[in-house]
């Protein structure tokens, strides 16, 4: 039996697959374990915070809305 199992997280479905049975449009991973396709989308929505607050660490004023 291999251990080489990957999983995805189908963003149409919302359900874990393992391998690759749909399209790439609809997926995101591969993940080691099925756990951890399963919580995808909270991953993804985490590191998107982080990123947009270090950007505006960076860039004071960028994403303040202008009305110019």
């Amino acid at each position: 039996m291999s251990t080489d199992a990957e999983y995805y997280f189908n963003t149409e479905t919302g359900e874990v697959e393992e391998g690759k049975p749909s399209s790439w449009t609809h997926r995101m991973g591969p993940y080691p374990t099925r756990e951890e396709a399963a919580h995808a989308l909270e991953r993804a929505q985490q590191r998107n915070e982080t990123w947009d607050g270090q950007d505006a660490k960076q860039q004071p004023g960028a994403f303040d809305d202008e009305d110019d």
